[in-house]
C-alpha cells in the first residue's frame, strides 16, 4: 500500500508547524507589548494620582497640625475637617489614639469603617517630617520635630506685639530709605522681625538703622524662657549633670552661666531650635563662658527637647490619628505587583497564547488539508494515473488553486489522449502510403505487375503523400522547438490570395466549387510569403474539400475595422485580417475548440474519403503564431465555416525577422 509522502514531513518543516510557530511568536510578542504598555500607562497614571493625593494629604496634615499647635484641645475642629474634605474631595477623619472619633467628614448616616492603619499621627510635638516636607506651608524640619507654630507660653500679648511692631516698622522704613529693601515678617508667636531682600544682614552694616532694638526679650518671653531653663536643669540634675543657662535661641555655651564639671571643655554646640525660640531675648551673662564635651552637648540637647515638649504639652492638642481616603472607605490607591498579581498576569497571558495557538491550529488544519489533497493528487499523477482531481471547497485562494489543478489535470489527460491518438494517427498515415508502395513493388518483383508509366505514377503519388506528411510533421516539430525559420518581406495580401486561389483553381473546378477573392490592392503585411501562402493554402484546401458541389469558397482581406465591400484596405489599421469562408457542412459547436489540434478531423473514422492527414489546421495555427498573429474559426452546421487570420499590419519595417 502506497503511503502519502507528505505525511512524513517533520512538523518543524511543515506549513502547519511554521504557521503555529509564527502565531505563537506573534501572540507572545503581542501579549508582552500589551502588558508592558498597560503596566507603563497604569503605573504612570497611578504615580500621578499618588503624587496628587500625597500633595493633598500633606496639605490636610499641615492644616490639622497647625490647628493642634494653636489649640489645647480638638474642640471645634469639625468645621476645619469638613472644609478640607470639600477642597480635596476625600474623606477626612480624626480619632484619638484609642480610635475614639473626634471629627469625620463622611456624610453617610452610617460612615464606612475606618481602615486598620492611620494615614498619619497629628502631633505638633512629634511632626511627621516626610509629610511636613511635602507641604508647601509646613515649616518643620527633620532636625526639629516640634511644629514651629506651637509657641505656648511664648505667645506675645497684644500690647507687646504692638510695641515690637512699631519698632520693626521704623527699622524697615530706615533701611528702605538708605536703599536696602526690607520688610517686616511676623512669626507664629507674634514677634516681628525685619527681613532684608536677599537675606544678607551685612548690607545693613554702616547704616544708622539699628535692628538691635528687636533683640531684647519681652517680659512674656523672659518668663517663658526662665521656666524652660528650670525644666532643662531639672532634667540634667536627674542625670547628675550641672545646669546650663539657655540663650535666646535656646543654645548654650557662650554667654551662659553653667556649673563647672570636671574634664576637658570642647566647643559648645547649639541645640536645634524652632523659629520662635530664636526670637526670645538672650539671658544675661554673669560668668565666663565654658566649653562642653560632646556627651554634655547630647545630654543638654535631649533635656532641652524634653523640657520644650513638657512646657508646650498643656498648650497644644493631644495626638490624634488622621485617616484620609474616599467616601467608600478606600485609602490611597497603589500598585503592588505581588505574586498573586504576577500569577494573574501570567495566567491571562497563557490564556491568550492558548487561544491564539488553538485558533491557529484550526485555521492551519483547514489550510493544510486541501494542500495535502493537492499533494496526494499530484503524486498520483506522477505515479501514472491519467486524471486526478481534488474537491473544490470554496472560492478562496485554496479553492481557486484546486480548481486550477483540476483544470490542469483534465488538460493533461486530454493531451495524453491526443498524444496517444497522434501516435496512432501518424502510424496510420505513414502505413497507408508505405503499404501501397510495398505492395506494388512486391507485385513487380513477383512479375504480377508491369512497371509501366501508370505503375510509376502510382508509386510517385504515394511517395508524394508520404513526403507531405513528413514535411508537415517536420514543420510542427520546428514550430514547437521555436526554430521555424521565416524570411519576412513586404507582401501584398491581395496578390497572395490571388496566387493561392489560382493554385487551387483546378481542384475547385473538379469538385464543382467556386473560388472568389475579395481584397484591396493596398493591404500589405510584412511576412514570409512562402509560409503565408502555405497557411492560406491549407485553409483553402480544407474549405474546398468540405464544400459540396455547387458551393462557394471566398477569400477576403481587409484592415481591421476598415473593410468595405469590395475595397479591402488596411488604411493604417493595426492589423490585416484574412478570411477563408466556405458554404460547406459546417463544424459542430462541440468540435470547434479542437479543430486546430493535430490529427483532428471532422471525419472520425479513418476513411480517407475526404482526404487530409489532420495536420493542416495545426500547421496554420503554428505559422500564424510565428508571424505574431492569431487564427480562429466560426461555423454553423449546414451553413459553412469561416477561418480568420489576424496578422500585424505595417510597411516594409513593420515586422522583424522571427526565428
Amino acid at each position: 500500500m502506497r503511503r502519502d509522502r507528505s505525511s512524513r514531513v517533520p512538523l518543524r518543516r511543515s506549513l502547519l508547524g511554521r504557521l503555529l510557530g509564527v502565531s505563537a511568536l506573534v501572540a507572545a510578542c503581542s501579549v508582552a507589548a500589551t502588558a508592558w504598555l498597560a503596566v507603563q500607562t497604569t503605573s504612570g497614571a497611578i504615580k500621578q494620582e499618588q503624587g496628587q493625593n500625597l500633595a493633598a494629604d500633606a496639605r490636610i496634615y499641615d492644616t490639622l497640625l497647625g490647628y493642634a499647635a494653636r489649640h489645647p484641645t480638638w474642640d471645634g475642629v469639625d468645621a476645619t475637617v469638613r472644609e478640607l474634605a470639600e477642597q480635596s474631595g476625600r474623606r477626612v477623619a480624626l480619632t484619638t489614639q484609642s480610635r475614639q472619633p473626634l471629627a469625620d467628614s463622611a456624610t453617610a448616616a452610617t460612615p464606612p469603617a475606618l481602615p486598620p492603619e492611620a494615614s498619619a499621627v497629628v502631633d505638633p510635638l512629634s511632626v511627621d517630617t516626610v509629610l511636613a516636607a511635602r507641604s508647601t506651608e509646613g515649616q518643620g524640619t527633620a532636625a526639629d520635630r516640634i511644629d514651629p507654630r506651637a509657641v505656648g507660653p511664648f505667645l506675645l500679648p497684644a500690647a507687646e506685639r504692638a510695641a515690637l511692631r512699631r519698632t520693626a516698622d521704623r527699622n524697615a522704613e530706615c533701611l528702605n530709605r538708605v536703599g536696602v529693601a526690607a520688610d517686616v515678617v511676623v512669626g507664629p508667636s507674634g514677634r516681628p522681625r525685619v527681613q532684608m531682600v536677599g537675606n544678607d544682614p551685612e548690607r545693613a552694616l554702616g547704616t544708622r538703622c539699628d535692628p538691635s532694638d528687636l533683640d531684647a526679650p519681652t517680659r512674656t518671653e523672659k518668663k517663658a524662657l526662665t521656666a524652660l531653663n528650670e525644666l532643662a536643669d531639672a532634667c540634667l540634675k536627674r542625670q547628675d549633670r550641672g545646669g546650663v543657662r539657655l540663650n535666646r535661641d535656646l543654645s548654650w555655651g557662650e554667654g551662659a552661666v553653667a556649673v563647672p564639671v570636671p574634664g576637658p571643655l570642647p566647643a559648645p554646640r547649639p541645640a536645634p531650635l524652632p523659629s520662635d525660640a530664636r526670637e526670645a531675648g538672650p539671658a544675661p551673662a554673669v560668668e565666663p563662658p565654658r566649653e562642653f564635651t560632646g556627651e554634655d552637648d547630647r545630654a543638654i540637647a535631649s533635656c532641652v527637647g524634653t523640657a520644650r515638649s513638657e512646657q508646650l504639652s498643656s498648650y497644644v492638642a493631644s495626638p490624634a490619628l488622621l485617616f484620609i481616603g474616599d467616601e467608600g472607605g478606600a485609602t490611597v490607591p497603589g500598585f503592588d505587583l505581588s505574586p498573586a498579581n504576577t500569577a494573574k498576569i501570567a495566567g491571562a497571558a497563557a490564556l491568550v497564547l492558548a487561544l491564539t495557538v488553538g485558533a491557529s491550529v484550526l485555521a492551519g488544519a483547514r489550510l493544510v488539508r486541501p494542500l495535502h489533497a493537492l499533494t496526494g493528487a499530484a503524486q498520483r499523477m506522477r505515479d501514472g494515473e491519467e486524471h486526478a482531481s481534488v474537491p473544490v471547497s470554496g472560492d478562496d485562494e485554496i479553492g481557486r488553486l484546486a480548481a486550477a489543478f483540476n483544470g490542469m489535470s483534465a488538460h493533461r489527460a486530454r493531451l495524453e489522449e491526443q498524444r496517444k491518438a497522434m501516435v496512432s494517427d501518424v502510424a496510420h498515415e505513414l502505413r497507408t502510403p508505405l503499404s501501397n508502395i510495398r505492395g506494388w513493388l512486391e507485385a513487380a518483383q513477383d512479375g504480377l505487375a508491369d512497371p509501366d508509366p501508370a505503375f510509376v505514377s502510382s508509386l510517385l503519388e504515394e511517395a508524394v503523400q508520404l513526403q507531405h506528411i513528413i514535411d508537415d510533421l517536420q514543420d510542427l516539430a520546428a514550430a514547437d522547438a521555436g526554430v521555424l525559420r521565416l524570411h519576412p518581406e513586404p507582401v501584398r495580401v491581395g496578390e497572395l490570395l490571388t496566387q493561392v486561389a489560382a493554385a487551387h483553381q483546378a481542384r475547385a473546378e473538379t469538385a464543382g466549387v467556386t473560388l472568389t477573392v475579395v481584397a484591396g490592392a493596398a493591404a500589405m503585411v510584412r511576412a514570409d510569403p512562402v509560409r503565408l501562402r502555405q497557411a492560406v493554402g491549407n485553409l483553402v484546401s480544407n474549405a474546398v474539400r468540405h464544400a459540396p458541389a455547387g458551393g462557394r469558397v471566398t477569400l477576403r482581406a481587409y484592415g481591421d475595422g476598415s473593410f468595405g465591400a469590395g475595397t479591402g484596405s488596411a488604411s493604417g489599421a493595426g492589423e490585416v485580417v484574412i478570411e477563408v469562408a466556405d458554404t460547406g457542412t459546417g463544424i459542430p459547436a462541440g468540435d470547434l475548440p479542437y479543430v486546430f489540434d493535430r490529427f483532428w478531423r471532422a471525419e472520425k473514422s479513418r476513411s480517407r474519403r475526404t482526404g487530409g492527414s489532420g495536420l493542416g489546421l495545426a500547421i496554420v495555427r503554428k505559422l500564424t503564431e510565428a508571424h505574431g498573429g492569431t487564427v480562429s474559426a466560426t461555423s454553423k452546421e449546414g451553413k459553412g465555416s469561416t477561418f480568420t487570420l489576424r496578422l500585424p499590419a505595417g510597411g516594409p519595417d513593420g515586422m522583424t525577422t522571427a526565428s
